[in-house]
């Protein structure tokens, strides 16, 4: 007699994905079309800083352009860290639910670390800097959002196992991260000198140890 033995189909749903892959596409339509000069002013950041001389009034900060993409910042950067948390095994590129997580995370992380930056800056009186520095900072990591948002959806759609190439891209970005606090102290260099004390202060305290604490909670859990 034969035995029979049932198995669960599972089906994963990448619906979610692809509405969120759209929403982000029509983000940079809109702002394609409607401010195509700054548009295009943006997306050369990589070898050129015309635009933040441009747009470098703090005025800037809250515009609708620069939320948008800060919008698709945090939905570029949590995707990608659900697909190296996939990568090694710890999450399934699939699960919204984490995706949820990720982004929720990101936001109140960013979001919450911005109005202390607001207060230690008022503090220290170096609002100045502050506001300019956090507008350098959004305009380029919603660049690598912009740039990070295709490699995403390669990486989702396809079946690519190699812990070293998403090595390199986490090495990739953290050089440029880098050379973003490079270029904000090239730019920024006759008023960081005033107040050079209270800067190394800031610096310390809200653009390394926080990175800091996070690295060291994941890797122990």
């Amino acid at each position: 007699m034969l035995a029979i033995e049932l198995h669960n189909r599972i089906i994963e749903n990448k619906d979610w994905a692809t509405v969120l892959f759209l929403f982000c596409l029509v983000i940079i339509a809109i702002n394609k079309v409607i401010s195509s000069v700054r548009f295009n002013e943006f997306i050369k950041l990589a070898y050129s800083d015309k635009y933040t001389k441009i747009y470098k009034d703090s005025s800037n900060l809250m515009s609708g352009f620069t939320v948008s993409m800060f919008l698709l910042q945090l939905f570029s950067f949590s995707f990608f860290i659900l697909l190296v948390l996939d990568q090694f095994g710890i999450a399934k590129k699939t699960d919204w639910i984490i995706f949820i997580q990720l982004f929720t995370f990101l936001s109140v992380f960013i979001l919450s670390k911005f109005l202390i930056e607001k207060i230690i800056a008022t503090a220290f009186n170096i609002e100045e800097f502050s506001e300019q520095f956090n507008l350098l900072k959004v305009n380029y990591r919603g660049y690598f959002g912009l740039v990070l948002m295709p490699i995403n959806i390669l990486l989702y759609y396809n079946t690519f196992d190699s812990k070293l190439f998403f090595s390199i891209l986490l090495v990739v970005l953290f050089t440029l991260n880098v050379t973003t606090y490079i270029v904000a102290l090239k730019l920024y260099q006759n008023l960081l000198f005033r107040k050079i004390f209270y800067f190394i202060l800031y610096l310390c305290t809200l653009e390394i140890a926080p990175y800091y604490f996070i690295y060291n909670w994941f890797t122990k859990n």
